[in-house]
């Protein structure tokens, strides 16, 4: 048996050890015999877990960069365009991100940033002379997914600028009309757009268009609308797809915005994509001299030829739209604290976080692989078309879970995602919707067309 005065000695040690008013302050927030008592139970194995939880508890935790690149994606880009790459993202997060959200609430664009885009000299990603970068198409879509992943509607301004309106200049103009026109797009003195879209006429582009031209000695006369035209509102020309009365093909031309007889009117009320300029253009009798006709559009065909150039970059914009979502949400959910802890620890709270960077991570092995088939020559309708299918699904998935984990703060601008949901939206629809896209690859993998 264990000394009588030895257990005081011990006792006498221990009360000296303890901080009387600690003892005193927490027993008015605890029963602390009933605490003692349940201590006392614990066995050796459980009070040791206990120890390590309570020293663990007061360390500084150190939290893993915030990076939606899962798979280290980027490892594929040679140095030179891994440079680029995060050139782009400090643009974008330097000069961009501050400005997006007054803007987007406004239905504004913010013209101050066309002269730093210019300063980037990426424009006409590549196309090879006219000043032009001539990178490989993979740089194309990295640069989409970076401007992107801060703002969908500005990466939409630059691949209107970039790809549909320079990229039919370059795919279907003459020499004359490319080095006319090619460098001043490049360094964005002349702003370009696309006029595909009718009012009556998405989707059944093909054969549908109701945009006329007609051939006269001096020139051309162009009559019809067209509809949902980004940049036109303040771009300099505009690329117009029409189909000639005579032969019924549909042939393009670069209409000059203060040619007579061609207005603008901005479409207002978005709920998607608002920093993005709208038109519903109209022409009437507009007269284009012939050397504004582009030489090699003559039928839909060469304008597919653009479309397909073109699609690849909207799977990547839908790619750096969801990435966008998805580091926000993973930001806010590690700061954002309820019970005493942050929601990031919470079991449910990981669960979207995993299904978002799931899907992520997919599109992203997805995108580059279709870009790597577009540098080797081997790029197909089909092949564009699925990515455009899946990236944009997969885009509004994303952006959806970012906004639940955010719970009620999840709609508001100011943290970024409310605008990444809205903008998931119309990233889905253009250039093709889900259906013609699908009935595209449908086609493929049959050998049967399912059109109309």
């Amino acid at each position: 048996m264990t000394n009588p005065i030895s257990k005081i000695k011990q006792a006498m040690k221990l009360m000296k050890s303890i901080d009387l008013k600690q003892l005193e302050a927490i027993s008015k927030k605890v029963d602390l015999p009933e605490m003692m008592n349940k201590f006392a139970e614990l066995d050796e194995s459980q009070m040791n877990s206990l120890v390590k939880m309570l020293n663990s508890s007061g360390k500084k935790r150190e939290l893993p960069e915030i990076n939606g690149d899962f798979y280290e994606t980027h490892l594929r880009l040679k140095p030179e365009h891994r440079k680029i790459q995060l050139q782009v993202r400090e643009f974008m997060e330097k000069e961009v991100k501050p400005l997006v959200n007054h803007y987007w609430l406004h239905d504004e664009f913010p013209f101050e940033i066309i002269p730093k885009f210019k300063e980037l000299n990426l424009c006409g990603v590549t196309y090879e002379g006219y000043g032009c970068p001539n990178l490989p198409f993979i740089m194309e879509g990295v640069i989409a997914s970076e401007i992107a992943r801060i703002d969908a509607s500005i990466a939409t301004f630059f691949g209107v600028q970039s790809g549909l309106a320079m990229g039919s200049i370059y795919l279907c103009g003459s020499e004359e009309q490319k080095e006319k026109w090619l460098p001043k797009m490049q360094q964005f003195d002349v702003i370009g757009a696309f006029g595909l879209t009718e009012p009556l006429v998405g989707s059944a582009a093909a054969g549908g268009l109701t945009t006329t031209c007609k051939k006269t000695e001096e020139g051309w006369i162009l009559n019809g609308q067209k509809k949902w035209i980004g940049n036109s509102t303040f771009s300099d020309i505009t690329i117009i797809w029409a189909r000639d009365v005579d032969d019924d093909n549909v042939k393009g031309f670069i209409v000059e915005n203060d040619t007579p007889g061609f207005s603008v009117e901005k479409i207002k009320g978005k709920m998607a994509l608002r920093i993005v300029q709208n038109g519903l253009i109209t022409m009437d009798n507009c007269f284009v001299k012939d050397e504004n006709k582009l030489e090699h559009a003559n039928t839909f065909k060469d304008t597919a030829r653009v479309l397909q150039m073109t699609r690849a970059g909207v799977a990547w914009m839908a790619t750096g739209c969801a990435r966008g979502a998805y580091e926000s949400a993973l930001d806010y959910t590690r700061k954002r604290k309820q019970f005493g802890k942050p929601i990031a620890s919470f079991q449910l709270i990981q669960g979207h976080l995993v299904e978002m960077l799931s899907n992520l991570t997919a599109m992203q092995t997805m995108v580059y692989r279709l870009s790597e088939l577009q540098d080797q020559g081997l790029l197909k309708d089909e092949h564009a078309s699925l990515a455009k299918v899946f990236c944009t699904l997969r885009t509004r998935d994303i952006v959806s879970h970012a906004r639940e984990v955010m719970g009620g703060n999840g709609i508001l601008l100011e943290h970024d995602v409310a605008r990444f949901v809205a903008d998931a939206e119309a990233i889905y629809s253009y250039e093709g919707t889900k259906e013609i896209n699908s009935l595209i690859v449908g086609r493929s993998i049959t050998g049967m067309s399912a059109f109309v």
